[in-house]
């Protein structure tokens, strides 16, 4: 073979490497030119724009056949990147006390479509896991769009690599239901192609907002909100979601912030699941949930439409202090670099914002250091889209292996 056939193939099998982590660039918003993916992929102007071009032709993004600078710029304007919003979808599901929602997320974490259901949770997960993939079908059907997989989101730790909900606690599921097979198998019914994946709701609402909302570019993020029932954390450490040895760190629910709390489903009393989540709220303030909406939802609209009312301002400051308290320890233990809040939690900060770093910052020795920036989730649906992150990943891995 002779020299020149010898670099060709090189720069061939160069950029094929490249394609993964070259799209996970463009997907995450961290490579909006062609110049800026050509520096973080440490390749050539040659490479970085074969590349690119790859990965449109495989409909995963669009270059920009008109280049442009930005402004304050110096040199020659480079080909803008971005996902191609026509391109293919995931099918992201969640299932939580309340109903369920399935919708179809593309690359950029951008939902295309979505349909909520409101349903009875039943004990046998195949119920409502067949409802919810029956919903996605219908999206599937009136988008028209190709389908490279599915991810669930479920209020539960899901063991790995067997993919069990151990403890969903605000379900009537069995413990140790096999989530991700049956889900799996529901999704193959449905005609809906591309492998299935499962995993904890703030598990991956955290991994959405890392990489396309409030968690954007921390190194150590600690992710902690309220689901329709208790409450979730999770931990993102260099950009990887921190799991455990088996799927199950991070059960932050179950600190206990109230000795003599309220009893928690797990056995103990006082847990964070049980003291900061809508359920709580409602019953400090005096208020009965309704049966027309979720009780996030009724929280939400408590808090938000009748903060004056003095026992909706003292349930909430009493739901702050007790939150507080469980964030100062895990800032102790964990020492984050920046702190998310979802769900009613992400309600609770914005009413009182200082109340609730206040009791963080008094509470832990790095907090009196500095503090700890937190801040509000910022994605709607994320643990939805976090799910979508679990199906993309094999395209971002090996796009022509996923794809072709």
């Amino acid at each position: 073979m002779n020299g020149k056939a010898t670099t060709t193939r090189t720069r061939l099998e160069r950029g094929r490497s490249a394609l993964g982590p070259a799209l996970e660039l463009v997907h995450t918003g961290r490579a909006p030119t062609r110049a800026v993916l050509t520096a973080e992929l440490g390749v050539t102007r040659a490479t970085a724009g074969a590349v690119a071009a790859e990965l449109e032709a495989l409909g995963l993004i669009r270059v920009d056949s008109r280049p442009g600078a930005a402004a304050g710029s110096q040199g020659r304007p480079s080909h803008r990147l971005s996902v191609d919003d026509s391109g293919p979808v995931v099918l992201a599901a969640q299932v939580h006390a309340d109903g369920f929602r399935a919708a179809l997320v593309g690359l950029g974490g951008r939902i295309v479509a979505t349909a909520p259901g409101c349903v009875t949770v039943q004990a046998d997960p195949a119920q409502v896991l067949g409802e919810v993939v029956d919903a996605g079908a219908e999206l599937l059907r009136r988008s028209g769009r190709r389908c490279v997989g599915a991810g669930l989101a479920v209020p539960s730790a899901v063991a790995e690599p067997e993919g069990t909900a151990l403890n969903p606690l605000h379900l009537a599921w069995p413990a140790g239901a096999p989530v991700r097979d049956i889900f799996a198998e529901q999704v193959g019914a449905a005609g809906i192609t591309g492998p299935a994946f499962a995993g904890n709701d703030v598990n991956l609402a955290a991994l959405a907002e890392h990489r396309h909302g409030a968690g954007r570019g921390a190194q150590h993020l600690l992710c902690v909100a309220t689901g329709h029932r208790g409450v979730g954390g999770a931990l993102v450490l260099d950009g990887r979601l921190h799991s455990g040895s088996s799927g199950l760190a991070l059960e932050v629910g179950h600190l206990t912030v109230n000795p003599e709390g309220r009893p928690c489903h797990c056995g103990s009393r006082g847990c964070l699941d049980v003291e900061t989540d809508p359920l709580a709220f409602l019953t400090a303030a005096g208020r009965a949930p309704g049966p027309e909406v979720s009780l996030l939802q009724r929280a939400r609209d408590l808090l938000r439409e009748e903060y004056d009312d003095p026992a909706v301002r003292s349930a909430a400051e009493e739901l702050v202090d007790r939150l507080g308290l469980g964030l100062a320890g895990l800032v102790n233990i964990l020492n984050p670099d920046r702190i998310i809040l979802g769900g009613l939690h992400r309600e609770l900060l914005e009413a009182d914002p200082d109340r609730l770093r206040a009791v963080v910052t008094d509470r832990s020795l790095w907090g009196r250091s500095g503090g700890v920036p937190i801040l509000s989730c910022t994605l709607d649906h994320n643990s939805l889209v976090g799910a979508a992150e679990l199906a993309w990943q094999p395209v971002l891995d090996d796009p022509l292996g996923a794809l072709v």
